[in-house]
């Protein structure tokens, strides 16, 4: 059996351009792909070599918020990302003026949450080596 990896995320987003700069801004990642897309649609792509978050916005970006996630048959509940220094990476986000909370120290590592602009949560860990 060959190895499986998750390769990408798609969500929607207000403005695809502004949720890539804060990804840039809190993970180091980078613009992979941008452009046109699904029914006139935008996209960015934003990630590393092997992984990325393409940000999605519809031709009408003015649609409504997704309501609650963890009770929606198929809602997105969270992206967690794994960064080498999660106190450094909570000074950055913290930085933009978000809010982090249910931190947790835990075998194997700790982690802490927080909600975007566009009310995705992510969770944000870094592992013990």
């Amino acid at each position: 059996m060959s190895t499986a990896f998750l390769e990408h995320v798609n969500v929607t987003v207000s403005d695809p351009a502004a949720t890539a700069k804060r990804l840039e801004d809190w993970f180091g990642w980078k613009i992979r792909w941008q452009g046109p897309s699904l029914g006139g649609g935008t996209t960015c792509h934003i990630g590393n070599e092997s992984s990325y978050v393409a940000a999605y916005s519809p031709p009408d970006a003015t649609g409504r918020a997704a309501g609650d996630s963890y009770s929606q048959r198929g809602g997105l509940n969270h992206i967690a990302v794994v960064v080498e220094d999660l106190d450094e990476t909570e000074k950055r986000i913290k930085s933009g003026g978000y809010e982090t909370h249910s931190h947790a120290d835990y075998e194997p590592g700790r982690r802490f949450y927080f909600h975007d602009d566009d009310g995705i949560e992510f969770e944000v860990v870094s592992y013990r080596t």
